[in-house]
């Protein structure tokens, strides 16, 4: 039994998991795409001096070539490049070896616009058949260009989830892709990240910005990728994800419904 003196700090971690799970934002969030914005992501295709083509997203780049041969892409992934014909490449993205989706990239009659369909399966073993249209922005020569995102349609979309990590913390779950971030408000330390779509490396920081919202921050190697808001709307029933990428200053909206 705890002598009577001792009995206080239950009484406080207690109290401040009543509080960590009566967050507004704690629980489950489904992704609403119609609600949503994509629309400022913008992606490049560049030559390099040795023949290879360079692709840029986010701030990020690497190197291919159309030669069907895994290569090292961006945060821990590998790209297998092959092109199909003179207007369509499809490439294999993989994660400790393991397939995480299959792109086919193909490009307008025009030269004007640029699909890329992405069909795989979910870790949670769920299919997935989603398509984003590019509209070519300038200096485009074939693929090679700077292309920013018209419209999205996203065949199943995420479920997230928050839940109260400790007396003052959250963790981030995406259910379907079988991975999480943990961390603590105002830590002095990141919180980690793990989960089968993710590489080494990556890391996550919280602190609260109101009743109803607070701010995460995605590490990679020590350096912040993404900060977004997340703030649940007055009737408890939406909540929006706002994230700004720190190398580009683009902005999305991810709107999700409550579940």
């Amino acid at each position: 039994m705890q002598p009577v003196w001792n009995v206080g700090p239950l009484f406080l971690a207690a109290a401040g998991l009543l509080a960590a799970a009566d967050a507004p934002y704690m629980g489950k969030w489904k992704l609403n795409p119609a609600k949503s914005d994509f629309g400022q992501t913008t992606i490049s295709f560049a030559k390099t001096s040795s023949g290879d083509m360079q692709f840029t997203a986010e701030g990020q780049s690497y190197t291919f070539k159309t030669d069907g041969k895994d290569t090292p892409a961006l945060f821990g992934t590998t790209a297998a490049w092959k092109q199909v014909d003179a207007n369509t490449w499809e490439t294999t993205y993989k994660i400790n070896g393991k397939v995480l989706s299959v792109d086919t990239t193909k490009l307008s009659a025009d030269g004007k616009s640029l699909t890329v369909e992405s069909k795989g399966t979910k870790p949670d073993g769920g299919p997935f058949d989603d398509v984003t249209v590019f509209q070519a922005v300038d200096g485009t020569s074939g693929i090679a260009g700077k292309w920013k995102t018209k419209n999205v349609k996203i065949s199943a979309p995420g479920v997230m989830e928050f839940t109260p990590n400790g007396a003052d913390g959250v963790t981030w779950s995406a259910i379907d892709l079988k991975a999480t971030c943990s961390a603590r408000f105002g830590a002095a330390t990141d919180g980690a990240c793990s989960g089968a779509t993710f590489g080494p490396g990556f890391a996550w920081t919280v602190r609260k910005t109101g009743s109803n919202a607070f701010e995460g921050s995605v590490k990679h190697d020590g350096k912040t990728l993404w900060i977004s808001t997340y703030t649940v709307s007055a009737d408890g029933k939406a909540l929006t994800e706002a994230s700004t990428n720190v190398v580009t200053s683009e902005k999305t909206k991810f709107v999700y419904d409550k579940q």
